[in-house]
Formats: C-alpha cells, structure tokens, sequence
C-alpha cells in the first residue's frame, strides 16, 4: 500500500522528464531545466545524453546559491543574462525566471491545490475572500482570483510581489485585481484578526527559514504553531484553511494534528508529487494539509 497522494492534475505546459541522481529534469513551456532535487534517491532512466541536451542547467556555487548554464541547443530566450519566458496553467499565464536558488517562479507540485482550491470555491459563495500568506511570485493568488475568489496576497519580499502583479497581467487581469501587501506573514495575519477580518479561504505555504521586511525572524519549528492559530481565527463559519510543506522533517500526522487542534471541523493530509512523463515514477514534492470547517468531508478531496 503506498502513501496517499493528492492527485496531480493535466499541466501540459510542464513535464517531469526524468528524475534521479539527486536531481530532476523537466520542461517548462519550450526550455527544459536540470537542477538539483534531493528526493530523487534513485537512478535516472533517461540516458546520460538526454540529460546533457537540456537548455538550462544549474551548477552549485554554494550550499544555498549556484548558476544557470546554457546547453548547446538552448533557444535564445534561456541564453539571456537573465532568462525569462512564459508557462501557462489553466487559464493563467506564469513568467518563468530561473533563480540563483534553483527556483523558477512556480513550484508544479502545487497545481494539485490550485484544481481544489477552483473547486471548492463554488461552496464557499459568491467571490469568496482568500488570504494568500507567504503568496511569493502569486500563482496560486491569480488563479484564485480567475476562480472568482477575492485576493489578498501577502509576502515580505518586493521583488516577490512585483513578480506576483506580472503574472497577474500575463494573465489578463488588470494590476489591481488582486490586493497585495509587503509584509510579515503572522504580523499581517495578527493585525487582520484585531480588525476584525475574515476569510472564506487561508493559504499558508511557509519556507523552513527566512526573513520579513523588517528583519522578522521566520522559523518553522517555532512559528508554525502560533501562525496556524492566528489563521484559524481569520476564518468565517463555512472555509477552508490550507498548509503546504516542504523538507522540514514533520510527519503528516503532526500536520493533521496541528490543523484540526486549530481549525475543528474535518482536515485530509497527502503528498503533494509530480508523476514522471512516463507515468511510472512520482517525485514527492512535500506534504499538504487541508482543513474545512463547515463543509463535507468530501469538499477536501
């Protein structure tokens, strides 16, 4: 029996390749990327010159930072100094940037909540209100709000936002259509509750460790308990409260315990993971926990 998987849904604009070695292989729109991933403990399937074709590949310079390199056959728009390109999901359009992180812009993993959250929308009422925490370049903000949800997406980082608001545009929606605010998660989150706020909907998608704009201190072990807290009390009657990890070393369990301690009502915990494109190999992309508190069971599904 194997573990339960939230189910990935259709993303023909990107494809898992090939994983293995401690690293994957995949395509985003037209330029594939091989960058490090540390879940990947097997073999590669895909031949070694398969791997060696693809158009941008990241080489470490330090444990947190590194480079991107250009292949050989790399189109022109990944051998720009600073490379840039679209994705699309759904009706929504994402501006690709490789990072010196590793990162791109749009963890994939993620479309599986993305599908819940466009679904579950339709229980929550007319242009329910979503709080995006931690909501970094704004995927799951824009989607929501093409949903029908109403947007406020929080993140320290102003690059994070800027980037948020251009995805926003990508995707035919005026600049303004989502309500983006620079700030601390839980300093933000604590201020909704003393005025009063309420949200049908709250994402949380926290880093293991990182900083707010003015030098707020973000540790997992020691923040994730008090900011659940703060989150749950935002609710309204009939929402729902979505958790998304990665790499932090908890078991789902303390996950579940910790959102129905919280929120009451029913939660569902999973791994989030990309299938292979062949269909036979999932990478485990981090687990999610979603909590529902006057609704079905059944809406977490």
């Amino acid at each position: 029996m194997g573990p339960s998987v939230f189910p990935h849904p259709g993303f023909p604009d990107h494809a898992l390749l090939d994983s293995g070695g401690g690293e994957k292989l995949e395509r985003f729109g037209a330029v594939t990327l091989r960058r490090p991933d540390p879940q990947a403990l097997w073999k590669p399937r895909l031949p070694a010159d398969e791997w060696a074709r693809a158009h941008l590949a990241f080489v470490r310079e330090s444990d947190r930072f590194g480079r991107w390199e250009p292949g050989p056959d790399a189109p022109e728009v990944a051998r720009r100094p600073e490379p840039e390109w679209s994705c699309r999901f759904g009706p929504a359009m994402f501006r690709i940037r490789p990072t010196p992180f590793k990162h791109v812009g749009l963890f994939p993993e993620q479309a599986a909540n993305w599908e819940w959250l466009a679904r579950v929308a339709r229980e929550l009422g007319s242009a329910p209100r979503l709080l995006n925490l931690f909501g970094y370049t704004g995927c799951a903000s824009v989607l929501a709000r093409l949903a029908g949800y109403d947007v406020t997406h929080v993140d320290a980082s102003k690059a994070s936002v800027g980037w948020a608001l251009d995805n926003a545009v990508a995707s035919g929606l005026p600049r303004d259509a989502l309500r983006v605010i620079v700030d601390d998660a839980l300093a933000f989150a604590r201020r909704e509750v003393r005025r009063g706020s309420r949200y049908h909907a709250v994402l949380l998608d926290p880093p293991h460790h990182g900083r707010g704009p003015r030098g707020e201190r973000w540790q997992f072990e020691q923040g994730i308990a008090p900011l659940v807290e703060v989150a749950a009390s935002l609710l309204e009657p009939r929402a729902v409260l979505l958790l998304s990890t990665y790499a932090i070393g908890y078991s789902p369990l303390a996950l579940e315990n910790l959102l129905a301690d919280a929120c009451g009502g029913a939660v569902v915990v999973g791994e989030l993971a990309v299938p292979e494109e062949s269909g036979a190999r999932l990478l485990p992309a981090g687990f999610s926990a979603r909590a529902a508190r006057g609704l079905s069971a059944e809406a977490l599904e």
